[in-house]
């Protein structure tokens, strides 16, 4: 038996590195997932290491998260499949790396939605789902970028610390109908994800982390996994876990 087992959870963005590592290490501990991305090669590629380690566990759903039609069909979807709803992870997101000064509205507003309103939107969906037995999981990835700042990445930050403030407010809220609502805040994590930032912007946070080094998806899965399951994540109400190498020491 998988500490996961009879378990449903629902995974946006679940094409990406850590989406896709969360899905795969929850699949591996016997739940059943459904992966959200808007990305069709992105999914197939998460939905073949799934099925790989085993067949039928997984199901996808391309549909966009920063979307309220989007999400409402997500969870139309998802309803379909699965009768209840054990654990949501917020995994989606969006970056890009520029000055306050050369930054548009629509760049705000791109990383904004990406990163924030899709954990809104999804949580909000979700709760009456959780509610009816009074019993969930929310885990939301932020980043320590939003714990610490970034010169580049005001609209990122900004995002991300939203996040982690959103996490705490809801977990108040819902704690006591059994609803337990934390984040992750990884630090630099090799994937796809930070493919269009300047080069120079990755190897320089490497080079002041303790550790030295960014980390790669499968490290920070396995927090996802400890909020997940009982009862190593039974008393975590609004925390902010940081598999992050050293870079934010709280």
């Amino acid at each position: 038996m998988g500490l996961l087992s009879d378990k449903t959870a629902l995974i946006t963005g679940g094409g990406g590195g850590i989406g896709g590592a969360i899905a795969q290490l929850f699949v591996r501990e016997g739940a059943r997932v459904c992966l959200v991305d808007r990305r069709v090669d992105a999914l197939d590629e998460q939905m073949a290491a799934c099925d790989a380690i085993s067949a039928g566990a997984a199901c996808a759903c391309l549909h966009d998260v920063t979307s309220e039609t989007g999400v409402e069909a997500i969870f139309a979807e998802y309803l379909s499949r699965f009768d209840r709803l054990d654990i949501l992870v917020n995994s989606s997101g969006a970056i890009s790396e520029m000055a306050l000064a050369d930054m548009s509205l629509a760049s705000w507003n791109a990383v904004m939605n990406g990163n924030l309103t899709s954990v809104f939107l999804a949580s909000r969906a979700a709760l009456p789902i959780m509610r009816k037995e009074r019993s969930g999981r929310i885990i939301n990835i932020a980043s320590q970028i939003g714990q610490r700042g970034a010169a580049r990445f005001t609209h990122y930050a900004a995002a991300k610390a939203g996040v982690i403030g959103f996490t705490k407010a809801l977990a108040r809220e819902v704690a006591r109908e059994g609803i337990l609502v934390n984040a992750i805040a990884p630090g630099p994590v090799l994937t796809t994800f930070n493919a269009n930032l300047d080069p120079a912007t990755m190897a320089g946070t490497q080079d002041l982390l303790p550790l030295g080094r960014a980390a790669v998806p499968d490290e920070v899965a396995p927090t996802a996994l400890h909020l997940a399951a009982s009862p190593s994540g039974d008393v975590y109400v609004g925390q902010t876990l940081g598999p992050n190498s050293g870079d934010v020491m709280l």
